[in-house]
Order: structure tokens, then sequence, then C-alpha cells
């Protein structure tokens, strides 16, 4: 009897074509969802950003995480509330604008949403905060 691996093995054996194209598919999806979400940042960059662009960091996680540790300067407004509320940074439309969220996986549609509003400049925290914090970068608190 055939294990469930030994099975996938075989079907990508038979079917080449229909793997590569699915393959090939889907890293075009991911690659696109990417782009249009803007371009990740380093911390580093972040940092570089704000202090020579003047850069506005938007912090898109919900207020309880925003007043328990962000970054220095950052505008909180939580994802849930974004499009509501994208009339707040339209005094920054100018700027660049990097949106920064608990781990990364909010950043990317935050982004398309601002995109889709008309700010040309937008770039996402790679790893968001999870890996400014594990990089021991300053936070503060309210």
């Amino acid at each position: 009897m055939f294990s469930g691996m030994e099975k996938l093995f075989e079907f990508i054996g038979n079917h080449p074509f229909l793997v590569g194209a699915f393959a090939l598919l889907l890293a075009l999806f991911i690659r696109n969802e990417m782009r249009r979400g803007g371009h990740t940042l380093s911390a580093q960059q972040l940092v570089d950003q704000v202090n020579r662009a003047g850069a506005i960091v938007v912090d898109v996680r919900d207020r309880k995480e925003f007043d328990a540790g962000h970054i220095v300067g950052a505008i909180s407004i939580p994802y849930a509330n974004l499009d509501s509320r994208i009339d707040e940074l339209r005094k920054f439309a100018d700027k660049p604008i990097i949106v920064a969220c608990r781990m990364g996986q909010h950043s990317g549609a935050a982004g398309t949403l601002l995109r889709k509003q008309g700010f040309a400049n937008v770039s996402r925290l790679a790893g968001g905060m999870a890996e400014w914090l594990n990089q021991n970068l300053p936070v503060t608190r309210k």
C-alpha cells in the first residue's frame, strides 16, 4: 500500500507540466501579492527612512498591543479601522509611509489598501514588531 508521500511523488512524476505550471502560478501569485502591499524594509532601513526622509510609521496592531510598546512616533490605526480612518493619513501623502503590524501578516493588506487610496510610497516593516523587538530596538509605551 502506498503512503501519502509516495502518491504525491508518483503524481509529480506522472504530471510534470501540470505541477510545474502550478508552481509557476503560485510563485507569480505570491510575488504579485507582496508587490501590491509595498516592498519590505528591515528595521534599520525603517530607521533610515524616518531619519532621512521623514517617513511616517503606521502601526496597524490593536490599541492594547500598541500601548504595550510601539515605535517612537508611530501612528496607531488598527487594521480593522484603517479603511474608515484613512483620511487621517492624507496630510502625509507626500511622505513615505511604513506599515508595521505584529508579525507582518496584516501589513501587506494594509499597504495594498493605502496604495489603492492613492498613497504612492508605501512600505512594510519586514517581520513586523516581532522582528523589531527581537533586534532589541527601542519602543515607547503609553
